[in-house]
């Protein structure tokens, strides 16, 4: 049998992503192996979700790879003809966390006034704004280690923001990590989730990844797909989309942020059509002044 190749970034969160399905592979009694690809967000700096993925999809499209692994939240939300979504792997936690350098620069669950947090992500710093008046956001990039090494030993930031399933998946237990839920800190679009990609017209190749397509994953982060999708959004805007399952009612929860927290708008909406809860919360959103918000950030 002629292993399957599973293109991924080289990263050590995406490397150990992609062996996750690898072993769902196994399991079911398919070889894989992986092929790690350079993408232009891993070579040089920009903006774009399509960047993270572009060597991959590439990597598909040419019959180097079989299937692709990606982080749900760094896939654009808009699929294109000849590319599917073929499984959702059941979802991890799609929580943010803080994980402080010390228990001293927390308070309440939150950061304490004065203490420096560090996160790139414009989503993550307006809804702490909003939640912590004042708090001191700076710029804190790179891989998951590399963030937690500059809060616990290089001073960087007392406080990092992560998502947790990233720690979880690396196996990494910082000292001082608090959970931040929904209510205070929206995650992003399909946060905790993994997306497995495969060429649309591979039909047998599909058949196999249908079974380890976790359903409420998969239709939860449809819903959070199509609600990014209405409003355009991509990484680089304030924008929080979480839902939920309970039997086969969809739960969907969004936020859209002023940047310096001066102002958040929310939404939700049920319905056993991930699509139209989708719909209904941009309605919401959009009722409230989200477009004003998303086309002042993109116009800076």
């Amino acid at each position: 049998m002629t292993a399957l190749r599973i293109a991924t970034r080289r990263s050590e969160l995406a490397t150990a992503q992609a062996g996750i399905v690898r072993l769902l592979l196994k399991q079911l009694g398919h070889e894989a192996v992986l092929l790690p690809v350079d993408t232009s967000g891993d070579l040089e700096a920009g903006d774009g979700k399509e960047r993270w993925v572009d060597a991959i999809v590439d990597a598909l499209r040419t019959g180097k790879a079989d299937l692709a692994v990606h982080s749900a939240k760094d896939l654009p939300a808009d699929d294109p003809d000849d590319l599917v979504v073929a499984a959702v792997p059941e979802r991890e936690d799609a929580r943010d966390v803080l994980v402080a350098a010390d228990a001293a620069f927390l308070a309440n669950g939150l950061p304490r006034q004065g203490a420096r947090v560090g996160t790139s992500s414009l989503r993550r710093a307006a809804q702490l704004r909003a939640a912590v008046p004042g708090v001191d956001i700076v710029d804190l990039r790179g891989n998951v280690p590399t963030r937690l090494r500059k809060v616990a030993s290089e001073g960087a930031a007392d406080i990092a923001v992560l998502a947790a399933a990233g720690l979880k998946r690396l196996g990494l237990e910082p000292g001082t990590v608090v959970p931040l839920e929904a209510d205070v800190m929206v995650p992003a679009p399909g946060q905790g989730a993994l997306a497995i990609q495969c060429r649309t017209d591979d039909r047998q190749l599909r058949a196999v990844l249908t079974s380890i397509d976790h359903r409420a994953s998969a239709v939860t982060v449809a819903a959070e797909r199509a609600l990014t999708r209405a409003l355009n959004g991509d990484c680089n805007v304030p924008l929080g989309a979480h839902a939920t399952m309970a039997g086969d009612i969809v739960h969907l929860t969004a936020c859209v942020a002023a940047p310096d927290g001066s102002e958040v708008i929310r939404g939700s909406a049920e319905s056993e059509d991930p699509v139209h809860a989708a719909h209904t919360v941009v309605a919401d959103l959009q009722r409230d002044g989200a477009d004003r918000i998303l086309d002042a950030v993109r116009a800076r």
